[in-house]
């Protein structure tokens, strides 16, 4: 069922990084206006296209631009509208131009992809313009780990609009991140990795006091998101909590989605119901 559902994506990015000749590459047909003048695409257009028999739904945004170059209503609207495509996909492709990626505006989209709780992948547009690829690629992985560490691992993918390299990796991985997003991790197999971590990097003691992490459960998908029940959530440090996620994502594989930990106070919330009975 989940395999006949199109997997809604928005295509983002600052204007005039190739978006729409990238979809025009992927669906095969001019479908959407292409030009040399940056914010030609003056409004968001589905497009449903089928692809290895999986079915899409694909928004094509106005490029987001600086606040300060917002000018008319015209232009207004489409920022707006790239900020419902981003709440309405649930995986986003943010197309950064290879020859001047990871600038402050790219940046803030990806930052807000992730604050709306959205699967990313990065598609690395113009990549026929480059010339040293396996340096340009190392130098563009570890910029992303850098500036972008609250989506690690995150999909890279060099493509071409003109030419049509890589689109089908692009599209692979888009349906891998949306399968990540979708993720639920059973319960013990949680707590058992609760347990080793601990032991391994145990809570800080605050004011004397040891913190005690005591049951960890997901509380749903779309973005994966999970509770942890310990002694004194308020007191438990942002750092080791970062630590906690950090190592979600890379024990458990989660690259390029956001992970949300809240922390309750308590023990096993199951416990008291078991003896109960």
């Amino acid at each position: 069922e989940e395999a006949d559902r199109a997997i809604r994506v928005a295509v983002v990015g600052r204007p005039n990084a190739g978006k729409s000749t990238l979809i025009n590459r992927m669906i095969g047909e001019e479908r959407l206006l292409t030009g040399p003048e940056a914010g030609i695409t003056r409004d968001s257009i589905s497009v449903d296209w089928f692809w290895r028999e999986r079915r899409f739904r694909l928004f094509d945004t106005a490029g987001l631009r600086r606040k300060a170059r917002v000018e008319g209503k015209l232009e207004k609207l489409a920022v707006g509208d790239t900020l419902r495509a981003i709440r309405f996909a649930e995986v986003v492709v943010l197309v950064l131009d290879a020859t001047e990626a990871f600038e402050k505006q790219d940046l803030q989209i990806a930052d807000l992809v992730e604050r709306e709780g959205r699967g990313l992948v990065i598609a690395i547009d113009k990549w026929d313009l480059i010339d040293e690829r396996q340096r340009a690629f190392a130098d563009l992985r570890e910029r992303a780990e850098r500036l972008l560490p609250q989506v690690r691992g995150v999909p890279l993918v060099p493509v071409s609009g003109l030419t049509g390299e890589g689109i089908d990796r692009l599209v692979e991985q888009v349906v891998y991140v949306h399968d990540v997003w979708n993720r639920r991790l059973p319960t013990a197999k949680l707590n058992r990795w609760l347990g080793d971590m601990v032991e391994r990097h145990p809570p800080p003691a605050v004011s004397g006091r040891r913190i005690k992490l005591r049951y960890l459960t997901q509380a749903k998908a779309r973005p994966p998101s999970f509770v942890a029940f310990c002694s004194r959530p308020e007191a438990l440090p942002e750092a080791y909590k970062r630590y906690l996620v950090n190592a979600i994502r890379e024990d458990f594989k989660l690259p390029g989605v956001p992970i949300r930990l809240m922390l309750r106070k308590g023990d096993n919330p199951f416990e008291g119901k078991k003896r109960k009975r």
